[in-house]
């Protein structure tokens, strides 16, 4: 075949280490923008992103020639570092290991595109806890539940 033609829409969702409430409110647009390059730069493109303070939702027209765990990997590399060398948190940023990712067709994109637009008033109705595991169930995705989450306990030491 001379020409290859493909449409595949991902959900990529992903969180701070710990789940700490990190992702500076004044930087938040400033790290869209910079997520949004690397995307670009990988070759796949950006359709939506939105951010929480402890997590990030991001649906992304995959370049099919690219893999998902390497453009994630290459999203969390570079933006830890883009927000470490800018000092924008106390300490040291890391994203926790690991992503959700979710397939989605083209007939769903603005539903989806809603649905991580509204983010903020979706959070003030349920955790993110209880929505990645919604997610997990709604496409059956076999997890343990105690190896979803990293959670910072600040009665450990």
């Amino acid at each position: 075949m001379a020409n290859t033609y493909t449409q595949i829409y991902i959900h990529a969702i992903f969180t701070v280490q710990g789940r700490l409430s990190l992702i500076p409110a004044k930087h938040k647009v400033e790290l869209h923008k910079y997520i949004s390059g690397i995307i670009t730069k990988k070759g796949s493109k950006l359709i939506q992103i939105n951010s929480m303070p402890d997590h990030v939702h991001l649906l992304i027209g995959l370049n099919p020639q690219k893999s998902l765990s390497e453009l994630v990997k290459e999203i969390k590399a570079n933006s830890s570092k883009h927000i470490n060398e800018n000092k924008w948190v106390v300490g040291k940023f890391a994203w926790q290991k690991g992503y959700g990712a979710f397939s989605y067709s083209h007939s769903q994109l603005q539903i989806i595109i809603n649905y991580i637009l509204n983010q903020e008033v979706h959070h003030a109705r349920k955790s993110f806890q209880e929505e990645y595991l919604e997610f997990l169930d709604k496409y059956k995705i076999q997890y343990d539940r105690k190896y979803i989450f990293d959670f910072y306990n600040a009665n450990e030491g």
